[in-house]
C-alpha cells in the first residue's frame, strides 16, 4: 500500500482501496481520464475531479516529505535531534504545523536574540522566564562584563561585552522574545485570533489618488473588512491594486487581545520578573509574532482566493471548450472593421482556407454595393452555409449589413437582369474573437498559414470557432481567451496546471477524430503529448488517413503503454470496424464481439437493434477485470456511438433598435450573450461594445450562491437594465422576474 493512501482516503472520505489503486495507476503513467473513463473497477467508479484531488494531495504529501529530510538532517547536523522531537517530525503531514516544530532549530540569521546569547546572558533569560526571583536586577549584575572583566586568555569581539545591568536585562528579553515567538502555543495563539476578527484594510497612496490608473481602485481607496469576509475578488482587485502602488493593503487584528493571550500563557504573577516577561512579550509581538503571523494571513488568504479564481476561470474554460458545434460545413468567417475593413474568408467543411479578400462598407470607405456584390460572389461561389462574425469592433454594424445582404435589400443584378435577387437561406452567427489576435500571431498560426497576414489568420479562427470551439481554441493560451477572473494575478504555475488539466478533460470526454484532428489538438488526448501528435500527422501525410485505431500501433516511437492511453479517445467515423468510431476501448473488443456471437448476429447488428441489445445479461460477462461499470458503458456507447455530448448550435439576434451605450433607458428589456462568469456575477453582451453585469444577487428572484448553478458560459438571456454608469461606461443588469 502506497505509504500516503491513509492520509489521502482520510483527508477526502474515499475508500483505502480506491485510493491505493489510483496512486498506483497514477505511478504508472495513467492520466486522469483514462483512468476514470476506464478503469472504474479499480476506482470504484472516482469521477476525474477526485481523482485530480487524489493525484494534488500525493504531490503535496511528497513535496512534505522531502521537506522533513532536509528538517531532521538540519536538526542531526546541529546535535538537537531527540526521540520525541523525532516522532513528532515522522507524525506531522500538515505544512504550518512542521515548520513551528523546526522554528526554534532553524539556522537564524544573527538576531537580536543570537548576539544576547553570545554575549553569555541565556541563563538570566531563563531565570526571569521562570519568574521566581525577587529582585532579577541583582541576579543581572553576575551578567555585566567589560574588557576587563574578561579572561585575558579569551578574545572577545566588542558584541560580547554587557556593560550594565540594563544591558543585561534588555538582552534577556530579547531572548524571552524570540522564544515567545517561535513558541508552538503561542503562535497558534495568536493564529486563533487572526483566525477570528483579522481585518484586511486598504488605503489609498496619496500621491496616486487622483492619477487615471488610481480610479479603477476607487472602491478600495478607504476600505476595510473581515478577513474570512473578503470574497476572492475584492482581495485579488486589493493586491493588484497594491502592486500597481496604488493601495496600501494590510491585515491586523485586536493587539491587545493578542498580548493578553500570550501573557495568560507565559506571565505567572505581578512580580518584577513577570513586569519583564510581559515587557518582553509585548516586544515580542510587535516585532516578531505579529509581522509573521500577518505574512502568514496575507499569503494564506492569497491561496484561497487564487484557489477560488482558479476554478473560476476552469469552469468558464470548460463551458467555453464544451460550447456548441456548428460542425463541418462551409463557413464565412468574418473579422469586422472600419477604417481597415472586414476580412472575409471562405472555408470548406474541413475548416481548409479556399478564398480571403477584405470589403469596406462602413465609415470611412462606405463602399457598401462593391462589398454586398463581393459577399454575394464568395457565398455563391463557396457555397457558403454559414457566417461567424467576430464580436469586436463594428460587430453589430457587419451583422447588419449581412443579413441586409443576404435579405436581398441590395438591387444587385442577375444573370437574367431581373434586379431581384432571392434572399439567402443562410445562418449568422456572433463570434467570441478574444484571443484571435493572439492565436494569429502565434507560431502555430505561422506553420498553418506561412504565406497569409496576421487579419487572414484571425479570420479563418473565428470561422473555425464556430465549426468546432473545442478544436480552435486548444491552439491559443487560455489565459487569452478572456474567460478568467484575475488570472494575471493568481498563482501562474497553478493555474497553467488547472487549465492544462481543464482542456485535456474536455477534449477527451469529446474525443478526437483521428484523420481531421490538428497536432495541436491531438496532443491533448490521454497519453500523447506534443511528440507523438507530431508523429501521428506526419504518419497520416504519408501513409493517408487510418484505416482502423491498430494502425495507429505503426506510428513511431508509439508503444503499448501510449496506445492503452489513447485508443479509447480517438474516433475514426465509418471504419470497416464500427467500434473504431466509438469510445469502446480496443480491449474490450473482443468482448464486445462476444456478445454479438452469444445474439446471434454481427457487431454492426447488434449497435443498430435496441431489441438484441437488451436480451444481453450483462452479469454473464462480467470477470475478474471486467465489472458492471464498463460493461454498463459499453451498452450505453453501442446505443449512441461517438455522440457528441456539446449541445446543439442556436442563431442569435440583439435588439437592432440599441446599438450603443447611449441608446440604453433603465427598465429596457433586451437579449444578451453571456460572456463571462465570475463568482460575484455573470457579463452580459447586449450589443452596446460594453458588457454589463448581473450581479449574483440580481440573476434570479431566489438566492443564488454559485452563478454557475443558474447561468452558463455563452447562454442566451434576456436582462433588464438596472443603471447606466455613463463617466465610467458600466453598465448594472438584471434578470430577476424576467420570464
Amino acid at each position: 500500500m502506497n505509504i500516503f493512501t491513509k492520509h489521502i482516503s482520510q483527508a477526502l472520505s474515499l475508500s483505502e482501496t480506491a485510493v491505493d489503486n489510483t496512486l498506483a495507476l497514477l505511478e504508472l503513467g495513467c492520466t486522469i481520464p483514462f483512468i476514470s473513463r476506464y478503469r472504474k473497477e479499480k476506482t470504484g467508479g472516482l469521477n476525474e475531479v477526485q481523482i485530480a484531488a487524489i493525484s494534488d494531495m500525493n504531490e503535496r504529501l511528497k513535496d512534505i516529505a522531502k521537506r522533513k529530510e532536509t528538517i531532521v538532517k538540519t536538526i542531526n547536523d546541529a546535535g538537537k535531534m531527540t526521540p520525541e522531537l523525532q516522532h513528532r517530525i515522522d507524525s506531522c503531514w500538515e505544512s504550518t504545523e512542521l515548520e513551528d516544530i523546526y522554528l526554534p532549530y532553524r539556522p537564524k540569521r544573527r538576531t537580536r536574540a543570537q548576539v544576547a546569547r553570545e554575549q553569555g546572558l541565556e541563563p538570566l533569560a531563563t531565570i526571569i522566564m521562570m519568574q521566581r526571583e525577587s529582585n532579577p536586577l541583582e541576579v543581572a549584575k553576575r551578567f555585566v562584563t567589560s574588557e576587563n572583566s574578561l579572561s585575558h586568555h579569551s578574545t572577545p569581539s566588542s558584541g560580547s561585552i554587557v556593560p550594565t545591568v540594563e544591558a543585561a536585562i534588555s538582552g534577556a528579553q530579547d531572548i524571552i522574545a524570540e522564544m515567545v515567538s517561535e513558541d508552538e502555543r503561542s503562535r497558534n495563539s495568536i493564529r486563533g485570533v487572526f483566525r477570528r476578527n483579522a481585518v484586511i484594510i486598504s488605503k489609498v497612496v496619496k500621491t496616486k489618488k487622483d492619477t487615471d490608473e488610481a480610479q479603477k481602485f476607487s472602491d478600495y481607496f478607504d476600505w476595510q473588512e473581515p478577513l474570512r469576509r473578503c470574497t476572492s475578488h475584492r482581495l485579488l482587485a486589493m493586491r493588484r491594486g497594491e502592486a500597481e502602488g496604488v493601495l496600501r493593503v494590510s491585515i491586523t487584528a485586536d493587539d491587545n487581545e493578542c498580548v493578553e493571550k500570550l501573557c495568560r500563557q507565559h506571565v505567572r504573577g505581578y512580580g518584577k520578573c513577570s513586569r519583564l516577561v510581559t515587557e518582553a512579550i509585548e516586544d515580542s509581538y510587535k516585532r516578531l509574532l505579529k509581522p509573521a503571523i500577518e505574512t502568514e494571513f496575507a499569503n494564506m488568504s492569497k491561496e484561497k482566493a487564487d484557489d477560488e479564481a482558479i476554478v473560476v476561470f476552469t469552469e468558464n474554460l470548460r463551458q467555453l471548450l464544451l460550447s456548441a458545434p456548428l460542425g463541418q460545413k462551409r463557413v464565412m468567417g468574418v473579422d469586422p472593421g472600419f477604417r481597415t475593413g472586414c476580412k472575409i474568408v471562405c472555408l470548406d467543411a474541413q475548416g481548409n482556407l479556399l478564398h480571403h479578400e477584405a470589403i469596406f462598407p462602413h465609415p470611412p470607405v462606405n463602399k457598401q454595393m462593391q462589398a454586398a456584390i463581393s459577399m454575394e460572389k464568395m457565398l455563391d461561389k463557396y457555397h457558403i452555409e454559414a457566417i461567424a462574425i467576430g464580436n469586436g469592433t463594428a460587430s453589430r454594424e457587419t451583422n447588419l449589413f449581412i443579413k441586409d445582404v443576404l435579405a436581398g435589400k441590395y438591387a444587385l443584378p442577375t444573370d437574367d437582369n431581373s434586379n431581384e435577387k432571392p434572399a439567402h437561406n443562410i445562418q449568422v452567427f456572433t463570434v467570441s474573437e478574444d484571443g484571435a489576435s493572439i492565436y494569429s500571431a502565434s507560431k502555430t498560426a505561422r506553420e498553418e498559414f506561412p504565406d497569409e497576414d496576421v487579419t487572414v489568420r484571425g479570420a479563418v479562427s473565428i470561422g473555425r470557432r464556430l465549426m468546432d470551439p473545442l478544436a480552435e481554441l486548444v491552439k491559443i493560451d487560455p489565459k487569452s481567451i478572456g474567460v478568467g477572473q484575475y488570472q494575471h494575478d493568481v498563482d501562474q504555475t497553478k493555474l497553467k496546471k488547472s487549465l492544462d488539466l481543464t482542456v485535456e478533460s474536455c477534449v477527451n470526454m469529446v474525443g478526437v477524430n483521428l484523420n481531421t484532428a490538428s497536432q495541436h489538438l491531438l496532443m491533448y488526448v490521454s497519453g500523447l503529448g506534443p511528440a507523438l501528435a507530431k508523429n501521428i500527422v506526419d504518419y497520416r501525410k504519408e501513409h493517408g488517413a487510418f484505416a482502423s485505431r491498430a494502425q495507429l500501433k505503426k506510428v513511431p516511437r508509439l508503444g503499448p503503454a501510449a496506445f492503452e492511453q489513447c485508443a479509447g479517445f480517438l474516433r475514426i467515423p465509418c471504419a470497416k470496424n464500427p467500434l473504431d468510431g466509438s469510445a469502446v476501448h480496443p480491449e474490450s473488443y473482443a468482448l464486445v464481439e462476444k456478445m454479438a456471437k452469444d445474439c446471434g448476429c454481427t457487431v454492426v447488428e447488434l449497435m443498430k437493434d435496441a431489441e438484441k441489445r437488451k436480451q444481453i445479461n450483462l452479469k454473464q460477462y462480467v470477470t475478474d477485470t471486467v465489472g458492471m461499470p464498463t460493461l454498463t458503458d459499453i451498452m450505453h456507447e453501442l446505443e449512441k456511438p461517438g455522440l457528441d455530448p456539446r449541445e446543439q448550435l442556436e442563431e442569435f439576434e440583439f435588439d437592432p433598435n440599441v446599438q450603443t451605450i447611449d441608446d440604453l433607458q433603465e427598465g429596457m428589456i433586451l437579449p444578451g450573450i453571456v460572456t463571462n462568469i465570475t463568482n460575484f456575477g455573470a457579463f452580459v453582451d447586449i450589443g452596446v461594445h460594453q458588457d454589463g453585469l448581473v450581479h449574483v444577487s440580481q440573476l434570479a428572484d431566489h438566492y443564488v450562491k454559485d452563478p454557475n448553478q443558474v447561468i452558463k458560459l455563452h447562454q442566451h438571456v434576456r436582462v433588464r437594465v438596472k443603471e447606466v454608469d455613463y463617466r465610467r461606461h458600466r453598465i448594472s443588469l438584471s434578470m430577476k422576474g424576467i420570464k
